[in-house]
């Protein structure tokens, strides 16, 4: 049976043993390869943003964003906010796989900006204002600010974007486009409209569904 942390189980999907869903088949489809980015740091961070859609915070749905990955070009494509709250601490205890860190970036996805992330899944920095341009970016209708910049960061650089929407809806970015829609909870399917577009892929599991971007 699997351990309990902060009242809940972990890790929060079956089959993952010993991290956070690093072992379910679930988010395969997305974290695959031809991302060009560690496919184990993207399932860590999908899978936190997973968690922070369901949850929220302090009875509030909570939106925010992930970019991860070619991360000093990112950098270089962004700009602080506020006093950046991850300066000047050790690389060792800012891992995405670190359950103290995952609580801290729960915390943090309150503020405003986007959380940076290695490709070795060091979390960098947070509420960083990301300065790509929508040129060439085209998004479905119903999509905001903040999955613009995930789109036009991604077209820029060799990230992907992870957004957690205040709608609670999990949407991953590549290459300028929308890859994949993750919904926490089975039942927003009811209410759900769906922004990708052409063949797409199901997986569901732990009442979670995956809709991705079908790509042979």
């Amino acid at each position: 049976m699997a351990p309990f942390r902060h009242g809940k189980l972990w890790p929060p999907f079956p089959g993952a043993q010993g991290r956070p869903g690093l072992d379910s088949p679930l988010f395969d489809s997305v974290c695959s390869q031809r991302r060009g980015v560690n496919p184990k740091t993207l399932e860590a961070v999908i899978t936190l943003a997973v968690e922070i859609a369901r949850e929220g915070r302090e009875g509030r749905k909570v939106g925010t964003l992930f970019v991860v990955s070619d991360a000093q070009e990112v950098l270089k494509r962004s700009r602080t906010l506020i006093l950046d709250p991850l300066y000047g601490h050790p690389e060792e205890v800012k891992s995405i796989q670190d359950p103290d860190m995952r609580e801290t970036i729960k915390e943090l996805a309150q503020l405003d900006g986007a959380f940076i992330v290695s490709d070795t899944g060091v979390v960098l920095s947070a509420c960083r204002y990301l300065n790509a341009t929508a040129e060439g970016i085209s998004l479905p209708l119903g999509l905001g600010s903040r999955h613009m910049a995930a789109a036009s960061i991604t077209h820029q650089t060799g990230a992907v974007a992870v957004v957690v929407s205040e709608s609670s809806i999990v949407r991953v970015f590549d290459d300028g486009e929308l890859i994949s829609e993750i919904l926490p909870e089975i039942w927003l399917f009811s209410r759900f409209s769906l922004h990708l577009t052409g063949p797409v892929s199901e997986e569901t599991e732990a009442d979670v569904m995956v809709v991705s971007k079908r790509e042979d």
